[in-house]
C-alpha cells in the first residue's frame, strides 16, 4: 500500500464522496499538496479503510475523494505484544514509533521497579497520550490500517497476568541460555515479549513472569538499549512467524 494514509473517525455510511478536513485535511492540501487524480487511503486505524481518488482540494483544509470500497483488514496472527519498560526521555516514543513501522499490534507500557522514569498523575497521563499519539502518527507514515493498541501503564502484576493467557511468552534477559532467534513459535495466537528497563529486570520480577510461564531469552551478542530492543525482537518474530513472508 503506498498511497499515503489518513485517519478518520469512521468510515461507516462513506457514500459516493467524502470530505477530509480539519488537520488531516490541512495536511493533506497544505503539505502533502495532494491534487485531483491522485490515490489516498482513508482509514479508522481500526482495520477498516478505503482506497480513494482525490477529486478536488479546496482551500487549505478539505479535501474531497471519492472512495472505492469500504474494506476490513483482518488482525495479524499470531498477535505480537511488547511490554515495553518505560524509558527516559523521548526514548519511550521512538521505542514506540519504530515498534510500530515494524508491525507491532500492541504495546503495554511497563512500570518496572528499576525505571528512573515513572508515570503519576498529571504526568503520567500526558506521556501514555504521546505514546497514543506517536504510534497513531508512525501508523500513518508506515502506511498501516490497523495501528497498534497502546495500554495504560501495567504493574509488574499486571504483565504477570497477561503473560499467563499468552501462547508464546518471553523476556529479553541476559540470563537466558537460549537465543530468541532459535525458539519454536506458535503459528496463531498470541506472543508477548517483556523489554526492561536500561537497569535491567529486577530478580523478583524475573521470577515472577517464569512463574506466569515466561522464559528468559538471548536477542544476541550486543546488548541493546530498551528503546531499540524490542523493535529489534519483534522484527525477528516478525520474520520467523512469516508475517513478513
Amino acid at each position: 500500500m503506498t498511497a499515503p494514509v489518513f485517519v478518520v473517525d469512521q468510515l461507516q455510511g462513506v457514500g459516493a464522496e467524502f470530505v477530509l478536513d480539519g488537520p488531516e485535511g490541512r495536511h493533506a492540501v497544505s503539505v502533502k499538496r495532494l491534487r485531483a487524480g491522485e490515490a489516498v487511503v482513508l482509514t479508522d486505524g481500526a482495520g477498516r479503510w478505503a482506497e480513494c481518488e482525490v477529486v478536488a482540494a479546496e482551500g487549505k483544509d478539505r479535501l474531497v475523494v471519492r472512495p472505492h470500497g469500504v474494506r476490513e483488514e483482518p488482525e495479524a496472527t499470531p498477535r505480537i505484544t511488547v511490554v515495553q519498560a518505560l524509558p527516559k526521555g523521548d526514548r519511550g516514543e521512538l521505542a514506540v514509533e519504530t515498534m510500530t513501522e515494524v508491525g507491532v499490534d500492541a504495546i503495554v507500557p511497563w512500570a518496572a521497579s528499576r525505571c528512573i522514569t515513572q508515570w503519576k498523575g498529571e504526568r503520567g497521563l500526558k506521556a501514555l497520550t504521546k505514546w497514543r499519539a506517536t504510534a497513531r502518527e508512525a501508523g500513518k507514515q508506515s502506511r498501516r490500517v490497523r495501528f497498534p493498541e497502546v495500554a495504560d501503564a501495567a504493574t509488574s502484576k499486571q504483565v504477570a497476568a497477561l503473560l499467563a493467557k499468552a501462547d508464546f511468552a518471553a523476556v529479553l534477559h541476559e540470563s537466558g541460555r537460549e537465543p530468541l532467534a532459535g525458539v519454536e513459535l506458535p503459528a496463531e495466537g498470541e506472543i508477548v515479549l517483556v523489554v526492561g528497563p536500561e537497569g535491567g529486570v529486577a530478580p523478583e520480577e524475573l521470577a515472577l513472569f517464569e512463574e506466569a510461564g515466561a522464559r528468559a531469552y538471548r536477542l544476541g551478542p550486543s546488548v541493546l538499549r530498551t528503546s531499540t530492543a524490542g523493535t529489534a525482537a519483534a522484527a525477528l518474530l516478525l520474520g520467523r512467524t512469516g508475517r513478513w513472508s
